[in-house]
């Protein structure tokens, strides 16, 4: 185990063998160092906050810090960081709110500098947040989905898997999977190259295409969505993209702006 001696471990922790924790990091509480993580110069894990293997905390980040919510008042709470998970500089990552509630970030994400992750939300694997964005209590964000620089997502949104939040976006409710934003929020191109990227099939590329330009470009409403979507999509995309919308949700999905001409 490769401790700095200037770094602060409390005695309630569990280090792994092989972890490193560098000059003036601080461990507080009884948080849980996996295998291989590392903590850069200054960073800080708090509370009972767990990195899975591989792990790395930048220099002033502070990972497992409690919640920015009035209803919090000392809650026994988590924060899980996953495996392969890296979080870059001055980024902050607050546990849950109730007893017994988590903050979850998934495996193999990254989140750039400056970027936060309010109480409860849950990131599921290979999620990027770039610099500066912001995510509110509650926020759901897909598999491999991107939020890009300084956008800011509302409480309780969704974020579906793939999709590509546009720059500075203002995001206040749900974002489908598969999709591209613009700064408004806006829904304006289905992710083509991200798809690509994914392997997907052509198949499944071609049955969402015409999925958003039915749903966005004949401007039909949810539950028409719903229903087309329904007897529409064979593929496993396609029905993925069906059980995003058929899902309750607190924020709702606006039926937005969509331009053929702008998908990337």
């Amino acid at each position: 185990m490769a401790i700095h001696p200037t770094a602060v471990v409390d005695p309630a922790a569990a280090i792994d063998a092989s972890a490193s924790i560098g000059p003036y990091a601080v461990v507080s509480g009884p948080a849980v160092i996996g295998a291989d993580c590392i903590l850069m110069p200054a960073a800080i894990v708090m509370g009972h906050t767990t990195l899975e293997a591989g792990c790395r905390v930048h220099s002033h980040a502070v990972v497992g810090d409690m919640p920015q919510d009035l209803k919090y008042h000392g809650e026994v709470s988590y924060c899980r960081i996953g495996e392969g998970s890296v979080v870059r500089e001055g980024a902050t990552v607050h546990r849950g709110t109730l007893a017994g509630t988590s903050t979850i970030v998934g495996k193999r994400c990254l989140l750039m500098t400056n970027s936060h992750v309010g109480h409860n939300c849950e990131l599921s694997d290979d999620v990027i947040l770039v610099s500066g964005s912001l995510l509110g209590g509650h926020v759901y964000v897909g598999q491999r989905a991107i939020v890009s620089g300084n956008a800011a997502v509302h409480q309780h949104v969704r974020i579906g898997e793939l999709s590509l939040v546009g720059i500075q976006a203002r995001i206040t409710q749900d974002v489908p999977p598969f999709c591209i934003t613009d700064q408004e929020g806006n829904v304006v191109a289905e992710n083509r190259i991200g798809m690509k990227r994914a392997g997907f099939s052509l198949a499944e590329r071609s049955e969402l295409r015409a999925a958003f330009g039915a749903i966005y470009r004949d401007g039909i409403g949810r539950n028409a969505a719903v229903q087309y979507l329904r007897g529409a999509m064979t593929t496993d995309a396609g029905r993925r993209l069906l059980a995003f919308y058929a899902h309750d949700s607190a924020r709702g999905s606006g039926m937005r702006l969509y331009n053929e001409a702008n998908a990337a």
